[in-house]
Parts: structure tokens; sequence; C-alpha cells
């Protein structure tokens, strides 16, 4: 039970981390764009994995174990989600992407129902439906273009969502072979070595192969860097750590929690003007995420 409380405290702060995150992103995305920034979050985060194994704060050994389970981990996450978001949000708005985004629970209920055989009861899927609706108000009511008028966009952030989803599910049963250490450090590995090559493509396909490294030239950027690779790696531990300990269907929907922190975090850090409908929606989230985790005993509701 330790272990599984201590999950649960760990999926909210990683809630609150990815949504604070967004703030940095936002920030490095006036120095590079999105693949470079990738690329250098990914770098990060691997030289910061690789010195503390070097230092011996924890142990790897992949030795005799399924490696290719791995590989179809990363395909999904984070190589399939990254790649579909980014080339999806090319051709959709922020909106929509951010509605698509809030589906992923769903997704993952889904598939661990079928995979995994987890139940969920219908106070839960109403939950799911609650927090969804939650954050598609708040951007319905944004009013930034939702349309869902170029089907090439939406059904790239569907698939990037499947993938999301996938990565949940199949993270449960590869947490029985690995450690939360070994996942993650082979996932971001994987992960930087990707990013590097899609960036070295673009830039040479478009002949500014010396611009790559220009940002690294800027000390806020290499802080801004430094920090996603924090979070990065932070996120990574924490994720397959919670996957490791609860459902993935509980899992899935505190993702929706982070768009809250966003919010918040924008109007606090940034100044972001919050409306009425903000806060509706918040509510609507936040309610949705403590039903979906509320257990029902004889002498009534523990979470």
């Amino acid at each position: 039970m330790k272990g599984v409380k201590l999950a649960y405290l760990l999926a909210v702060v990683n809630a609150v981390v990815i949504g604070m995150s967004f703030l940095v992103v936002k920030k490095s995305l006036d120095y590079a764009s999105p693949f470079d920034t990738l690329t250098f979050r990914f770098a990060a985060a691997f030289a910061i994995l690789s010195i503390m194994a070097a230092t011996g704060m924890f142990k790897l050994n992949y030795r005799g174990k399924p490696l290719y389970k791995l590989l179809m981990l990363s395909s999904m996450y984070p190589l399939g989600f990254f790649t579909l978001q980014t080339y999806g949000l090319q051709y959709t708005t922020s909106a929509e992407g951010g509605i698509i985004n809030a589906l992923s629970p769903l997704a993952t209920m889904v598939l661990a129902s079928v995979f995994l055989k987890e139940a969920t009861s219908r106070p839960q899927k109403l939950s799911l439906i609650l927090s969804v609706l939650g954050v598609a108000f708040i951007f319905i009511m944004k009013g930034n273009g939702i349309g869902f008028s170029n089907m090439k966009g939406v059904l790239l952030l569907l698939l990037a969502c499947a993938a999301l989803a996938g990565y949940s599910v199949l993270a449960r049963s590869v947490s029985k072979s690995f450690s939360p250490v070994e996942i993650s450090y082979f996932m971001v590995g994987t992960g930087f070595a990707a990013s590097l090559v899609f960036s070295l493509a673009f830039h040479v396909s478009d002949g500014t192969l010396s611009r790559m490294a220009a940002p690294l030239a800027s000390m806020i950027f290499m802080m801004l860097i430094l920090c996603l690779g924090a979070v990065q790696v932070a996120t990574a531990l924490m994720g397959n750590y919670i996957l490791s300990r609860i459902e993935a269907s509980r899992m899935g929907i505190f993702i929706n929690l982070s768009t809250v922190v966003s919010i918040a975090a924008g109007n606090g850090v940034l100044g972001e003007p919050v409306a009425w409908y903000h806060f509706i929606g918040s509510a609507l989230i936040v309610a949705g995420v403590i039903g979906m985790n509320l257990r029902i005993r004889k002498k009534g509701l523990a979470l």
C-alpha cells in the first residue's frame, strides 16, 4: 500500500511538473525550432541519466532481458507520440491539439480493458468523460479556431493519442522485467538518437546544418534546455514507477490535470488572463480525476 500511495502522490507531482514545463517549452521555442528543441532536451536528459549511472546513483542491467519490449515501448513513446504530435500540430490549431490530447486517457482505458483486463466501473467511466469534457470546454470557450477542418492533422493527433495510450498499457507489462530506471534510460536514449537523426535530416535537406548549434550560444537557452532535460528525467522516472504500481486507466487521467496546472502557471508567471470558463473547466477536470480514483468500500468512499 505504501508503494501505491507513493504512486498516487507522484502522479499528482508528475502532472504539476508537466503543466509547469509548458512555460519552459514556450520560452525555448524563441531560440530554436521544435525538433531542435526536442533534440537538445533529450540530449540533456540522457546526459543527466548517464552521469547518475556513472556515479553509481543507480545500476543498469539489460543482460538476458527482453530488449525487444523496450524497443516496442520506445517506438510508442517518446518516438511515436512526439513525432505524430509535432506533425499533427502543423496542420491543426493548438486548441484542437489540446482537445484531442485530452482523449488519450479514454484511449488508455479502452486498451487497458482489452489487453490488461482492467475493469472500470460506470462511475469511473463517467468521471473520465467528465474530465475530458472539462479540457474540451476550456479550449472551445477560448475560441481558437475549433473546426477540425484538416483531417490530416486530426488523424495524426489521434494516432499520437493512441501511441501514448499504447505506451501506458505496454509499460505495465514491461515493468515486470525492467526497473523504472532501466526503462527510463532506454527510452530517453532512444528519444535522443531518433530526434537527432530527424533534426540532422531536416537541416541537411534545407541547407541549414550550420545553424543547428547556433541556439547553444545563448546562456538563457542552455538554462532552459537543462531545465527541460531535468523535467524529462523526472517525468520519465515518475511515469514508469507509477505504471508499475497502479492501473494504466487510473494513471492516464492524471494527464488532464496538467491542463489545470498550465493555466495556473500561465497566469501566475506570464500574466495570462484567466476567465470564468477556466474555473469551470478546471473544476470538471479535478472532479473527473478524483472520481476516477475513488474506491467504493462498505463504509463509504476512499481515495
